[in-house]
């Protein structure tokens, strides 16, 4: 069956759709020996010969999506030139390539989620979709309900104002003078969340993230991962996040 043919890379695990459709443009990519230019072009990956940087386009991969739970000091990439450990390194049982679906920093811990599925991953980034992402993160001082108010209506960050977010005091220790504040946002921009807290005078200890769309780190330890089931699978496509408050 005919697809376009950035769905078709993607969804052979070339890279998310977004990425493909660069590549695209970049004249990187060939069908039956002719070099494509434009978004618009249908393939069938049964039929087509489709290159990629000059290498043969694999059969689609059995789709896979990964829940793990990355520790603090790991970098969200499949590899890193100054040698620094990497989510790859905790997933070398997983024979399939996989992708991580946006990124958390390298001092943050949580909730990764990895695929080959390029459309899912899509997806799940583009904020007209409303996925969110729940954070609980601790914080300096103890944030007054007017600075909350800011961030739920949207913080003006170097890079624009934000979207609103959801915001409630998790835990307050008052003799220690830090707080731990739940916050779902629904964007991925670097380092958002924290951004968000320096803007109010309130600057982030500790990050972690605890759920995104309906996966949550339940059944999980730092350093390990789960395959989604496909239940599970078909309602993070369907489904925006479920602000349930986790223990």
């Amino acid at each position: 069956m005919e697809e376009r043919l950035q769905k078709v890379m993607a969804n052979a695990g070339i890279a998310s759709r977004r990425k493909c459709e660069q590549l695209i443009l970049d004249g990187k990519v060939e069908v039956n020996g002719e070099l494509v230019l434009t978004l618009g072009v249908k393939a069938n990956p049964d039929t087509d010969e489709i290159t990629v940087n000059g290498r043969p386009l694999r059969k689609a991969a059995e789709k896979v999506v990964i829940a793990f739970y990355k520790p603090k000091g790991v970098i969200t990439s499949m590899s890193d030139p100054e040698g620094r450990k990497t989510v790859k390194d905790f997933l070398k049982k997983i024979k399939t390539r996989v992708y991580p679906v946006g990124r958390l920093d390298y001092d943050t811990e949580g909730l990764l989620i990895l695929t080959n599925d390029g459309e899912l991953a899509n997806w799940l980034t583009h904020p007209r979709h409303h996925v969110g992402k729940i954070y609980r993160a601790t914080v300096k001082g103890i944030p007054h309900g007017d600075k909350l108010e800011m961030l739920k209506k949207g913080i003006m960050l170097d890079d624009g104002m934000t979207q609103p977010a959801e915001v409630e005091y998790f835990d307050v220790d008052l003799e220690q003078n830090v707080a731990t504040i739940s916050m779902t946002i629904y964007e991925g921009r670097n380092r958002q969340v924290r951004r968000m807290f320096e803007a109010i005078g309130h600057p982030v200890t500790r990050l972690k993230r605890v759920q995104f769309g309906n996966i949550t780190l339940q059944g999980l330890v730092r350093g390990k991962h789960r395959l989604l089931t496909k239940a599970e699978i078909n309602e993070l496509k369907q489904s925006p996040v479920k602000t349930e408050r986790l223990k």
